[in-house]
């Protein structure tokens, strides 16, 4: 009975916090009621401006960019760099589209054309620049761009550089186009500056891991030279 009582009690102690409790937010409420209004009409309009300007203005811009950089786009694969990254005077080319088309998916694969345009032509920091501005999101342009980013240091002789960025390229979302290619670049790199240890690592992995790929059908010979220098 006894326990009964203090159980009764105990539950009336419940009831009575959490009326309380209730009564203090009905109070608050009362209190910030034009606060509140105010605060949930300014999320609900930021959210109406942020799908209003991607779907009416940020998507068609995103299309019209992709569809100026085709000529572009053409240059790049003739190697005409410069006119790729200039235009012809009556195309645009990759600078225009990324001044032109900012905050766009176009502007921003259009960095990377530019910096692989860049490189190319021997403006290595300019291009480097471009391509650490690149977002890099798809599979394979991401590992390309962290790869071209390598080579562009190696030509520059900063060793060390280049093989965090070949690092990154061939740890870039593993695949088998990207990373034995750049597993063999910075195997490459690790003998040309003697630490032929890391460069044999490196090649066994190919072996290892891609040996149905181009490379690992010929890296048995750059293990053995690899060893063989040790």
């Amino acid at each position: 009975m006894a326990k009964s009582t203090k159980n009764k009690k105990a539950g009336d102690k419940n009831i009575v916090a959490v009326e309380s409790a209730l009564s203090k937010t009905e109070q608050f409420i009362e209190r910030n009621q034009n606060l509140i209004v105010y605060t949930i009409t300014i999320i609900v309009l930021a959210i109406a401006g942020y799908i209003g300007y991607t779907r009416f203005i940020l998507e068609p811009r995103e299309q019209e960019g992709l569809a100026e950089m085709f000529m572009a786009e053409k240059y790049f694969e003739r190697e005409d760099f410069e006119l790729a990254l200039e235009g012809d005077g009556e195309y645009p080319g990759f600078l225009d589209i990324i001044g032109d088309y900012r905050m766009t998916k176009a502007a921003n694969l259009a960095r990377f054309y530019a910096g692989i345009s860049l490189i190319r032509l021997g403006e290595l920091e300019e291009g480097i620049d471009h391509l650490k501005d690149f977002r890099k999101r798809d599979q394979i342009l991401g590992a390309m761009a962290y790869g071209a980013i390598a080579d562009a240091y190696w030509d520059m002789d900063e060793l060390e550089r280049a093989a965090r960025y070949y690092r990154r390229a061939y740890r870039y979302q593993p695949n088998k186009l990207t990373t034995p290619a750049f597993l063999l670049k910075a195997g490459l790199l690790y003998e040309h500056k003697g630490a032929y240890d890391e460069a044999v690592r490196l090649y066994e992995r190919i072996r290892d891991e891609y040996p149905e790929t181009s490379e690992g059908r010929d890296i048995e010979k750059y293990i053995a030279r690899a060893r063989a220098s040790r």
